[in-house]
């Protein structure tokens, strides 16, 4: 990626928070500017801490859900675009279509997560971001991302209390699980190329394999 994502950044900083069960592979750098350590979620990918750290991420088209309960004091996000498939046919959901599978492993995926460190259902807080049309020489993926979640939180009846959502340009997105804080900078043009590489190389992964595992939809 370019250099507009770099922050002050190293390997050396204070004790870091616990990780969680099932993200000991994740790589935490200490972030001097921020004075915490931070993990930085791909396409695909998805984090949930209980600690005082930063989830950051870059969005173009995908679409990042990050979820919390201020109770329970965990949170994460997850970082998910809908692979290209045919629309749903007369009378079939949109949110059981076979593009839209991913979108729905993405947010179980991390709700599940969440429920299962100690959270609950009706203390969930959303907020969500990206979903902005920087693959411009094809359909608006990120009209379709914000579509199915928007309809896939009102079918599970889910409130999202903030989102910065659609446009042109690429966001970087920082997200504090302990305190919901949300901290997001629109990129310039400069930066849309590495955002739309990495994009399109996530698409192209996404029609080579199938959504892996079963999901429990709805």
């Amino acid at each position: 990626m370019g250099t507009f994502l770099q922050e002050s950044i190293s390997r050396d900083g204070p004790l870091r928070p616990r990780t969680l069960r099932g993200f000991e592979h994740v790589k935490h750098y200490w972030n001097s500017t921020q004075g915490k350590y931070t993990v930085r979620v791909l396409p695909g990918e998805y984090y949930v801490s209980a600690g005082d750290e930063v989830i950051m991420t870059v969005l173009g088209s995908c679409v990042s859900a990050c979820i919390r309960d201020p109770v329970a004091g965990i949170g994460g996000m997850n970082h998910f675009m809908l692979p290209e498939g045919a629309a749903p046919g007369p009378g079939e959901s949109g949110l059981l279509s076979e593009p839209a599978r991913y979108g729905a492993y993405a947010m179980e995926h991390i709700i599940n997560t969440i429920l299962a460190n100690g959270g609950r259902r009706e203390q969930l807080e959303i907020k969500l971001f990206g979903g902005a049309r920087v693959l411009r020489t094809m359909s608006d993926v990120g009209v379709r991302n914000i579509n199915f979640v928007h309809d896939y939180l009102s079918t599970e009846n889910l409130p999202v209390v903030a989102e910065d959502l659609g446009g042109l340009h690429p966001r970087k997105l920082l997200y504090f699980p302990a305190t919901g804080r949300a901290r997001v900078r629109k990129l310039p043009e400069s930066g849309e190329n590495d955002v739309s590489r990495l994009e399109l190389e996530y698409r192209r992964s996404l029609l080579q394999k199938p959504v892996s595992g079963e999901i429990d939809l709805f």
